[in-house]
């Protein structure tokens, strides 16, 4: 199929034309030059390239379709969303021209089954050793097994009560599970170590230093290293241009909700911006080998953000 993008073409349209243009993480060239080439020749956008991430911006006018604009639009259409974080176009963008992501408000198109979410949670990545003693298992008894003792972090986990914080009128669901372990030297030796990999979820009432000293709390008998955070980021609903989204895009049978997981949300918080998740799509089957995206959904929300930016 051609790399060609219509902008006339309806939501599940246009968004059937994006998917068919192979785009694997690190490699999304083709579907930056599509969108750069359609977007280039629209006199209403000043278009710039970084990589493969576009920025488009509005001058007091919007994209085609939209009219009586009263504000200002950035859409930016970034590479390595999913990947290693020194990957995401996003996070270079913020590092090296913050200026082009200046604004009052974001809007992550994150699928939300078309509710708006606020904030994310934060991850926390952490180690957790068990020390043992190294023998010949024909005569173990002169050891001890780390592996074995590693019963008692997982006894830990299994016993974890996830806090439910509500955080500025939203209500968060941590999580705190093991997602690897490795050890054993031989097979036919007692292993002197035995390492559990842990995840854990925080909501935003927490920055990382404290979900660390939290996660080494439930783990006082052992070292605890951990290996990377994200800090999460408050909902921030309370901000009148987010405010006035959710009065322009939410409905009262689907009021906002927490967002259980972590986006490129806390990246827009930290540079100060607030920023909600929206899209459609359900977020329960993201990443699984039967993710879909119904049309009247995506149709749903194309009238629901043109409706606002028209507002």
């Amino acid at each position: 199929m051609s790399g060609d993008l219509d902008l006339d073409l309806d939501g599940a349209a246009l968004t059937a034309r994006l998917v068919d243009i192979p785009s694997v993480s690190g490699e999304e060239g083709r579907l930056a030059d599509a969108i750069e080439a359609a977007l280039r020749p629209l006199p209403h956008l000043a278009v710039s390239r970084h990589g493969h991430t576009i920025v488009a911006r509005t001058e007091l006018r919007l994209a085609a379709h939209v009219s009586k604009p009263d504000r200002d639009v950035s859409y930016v259409f970034y590479d390595c969303e999913e990947v290693a974080a020194e990957r995401n176009g996003l996070l270079r963008l913020s590092r090296e021209r913050p200026d082009l992501l200046a604004g009052d408000f974001a809007v992550l198109m994150e699928p939300t089954s078309g509710v708006i979410e606020g904030g994310c949670q934060g991850s926390l990545r952490a180690e957790v050793a068990v020390a043992g003693q190294r023998a010949h298992t024909a005569r173990s008894w002169m050891g001890r097994n780390a592996i074995h003792d590693a019963a008692d972090i997982l006894a830990v986990l299994r016993g974890y009560t996830p806090r439910q914080p509500d955080v500025d009128g939203l209500r968060y669901h941590e999580g705190l599970n093991a997602v690897g372990i490795r050890g054993g030297v031989a097979g036919n030796v007692v292993p002197d170590e035995c390492v559990v990999t842990v995840n854990y979820r925080f909501a935003p009432d927490r920055d990382g230093a404290q979900a660390a000293d939290y996660v080494r709390s439930l783990f006082p008998a052992w070292p605890v290293t951990v290996l990377d955070v994200a800090e999460g980021a408050r909902p921030g609903l309370g901000h009148p241009a987010a405010a006035a989204f959710v009065t322009a895009v939410g409905s009262g049978h689907r009021p906002p909700r927490a967002k259980l997981g972590w986006t490129d949300v806390a990246r827009f918080a930290a540079l100060g911006i607030p920023a909600v998740n929206y899209g459609p799509g359900l977020p329960e089957i993201a990443h699984t080998a039967g993710e879909y995206v119904e049309i009247a959904a995506i149709a749903e929300c194309e009238s629901a953000l043109r409706s606002w930016l028209a507002a």
